[in-house]
């Protein structure tokens, strides 16, 4: 339940952050590219 909870909470808070779909894309991608960029950082100190 508590777990759920907290589910929820995220989500209206990170929706809150951005008003339109639009926004919310922007965030997903910018996220991938966060991610993108790690993986590529990790690869090349091997």
């Amino acid at each position: 339940m508590k777990q759920m909870l907290l589910i929820a909470c995220a989500a209206v808070v990170f929706l809150a952050g951005c008003n339109t779909v639009k926004g919310v894309g922007k965030d997903v991608s910018r996220g991938g590219q966060a991610v993108t960029n790690t993986a590529t950082s990790v690869q090349q100190s091997m």
